[in-house]
């Protein structure tokens, strides 16, 4: 049976919490519902590392501006993982090459992953704190049925996680104004605080004194 259905679902997760996915397929091959996930998925290290950042993750990721600093550090961490784990599963099957898997994880991957980081952004131009946590933790439990429900239905899987990916992006587009909005406003708060710094130090805003001259 072809394992593509499998790296997509795993790669649209990856994008969205690359440790998650990680542990889960760890522990379902580890618990033996499974022979498709590789032996270096379930190494006792491995598991520990993954639950460990699994963990940071769930807290930094409820945090207004904190998430968006961690979706910026993992802008290339989620590909890769995504990458790593489609080009492992395809290794292990032995139906799908490794070079191709590792294009479709990582890709499926970024794209999940630019569609949590915009959405975050636009969350984050509201000034309450629990819209954050209750996408993340939406965002927690997606991941983990989605992931479960493919390894027993990855054909079904793969199409909700496609309809997911499509949704998201249309979602993305539509906030993308106030995305923009946003970040205007933290322009014109910095030039502010800027210009504020000036004034105290008696400074003209073009620069200092004789600058010009």
């Amino acid at each position: 049976m072809s394992v593509l259905p499998l790296v997509f679902t795993s790669g649209w997760a990856s994008g969205i919490n690359a440790y998650a996915v990680v542990l889960l397929l760890g522990l379902f091959g580890a618990a033996g519902f499974t022979d498709q996930v590789p032996e270096s998925l379930q190494r006792t290290d491995v598991l520990v590392a993954a639950g460990v950042l699994f963990l940071c993750e769930a807290v930094a990721d409820k945090i207004p501006y904190v998430d968006t600093a961690w979706d910026a550090v993992h802008t290339v961490v989620r590909p890769a993982a995504g990458a790593v784990v489609g080009a492992l599963l395809a290794g292990q099957s032995g139906s799908l090459p490794d070079l191709a898997a590792g294009a479709v994880g990582g890709s499926t991957a970024l794209a999940s992953h630019a569609v949590k980081a915009g959405t975050r952004m636009a969350i984050n131009t509201s000034p309450e704190p629990f819209t954050n946590v209750v996408v993340s933790s939406a965002e927690d439990l997606g991941v983990a049925a989605l992931v479960t429900f493919a390894m027993f239905h990855p054909g079904a899987a793969a199409v909700i996680a496609a309809v997911l990916l499509a949704a998201g992006l249309a979602l993305l587009v539509h906030l993308w104004t106030r995305i923009r909005r946003f970040l205007r406003r933290r322009a014109q708060r910095r030039e502010e605080k800027r210009l504020a710094a000036l004034e105290r130090t008696g400074a003209p805003p073009g620069g200092p004194p004789g600058a010009g001259g």
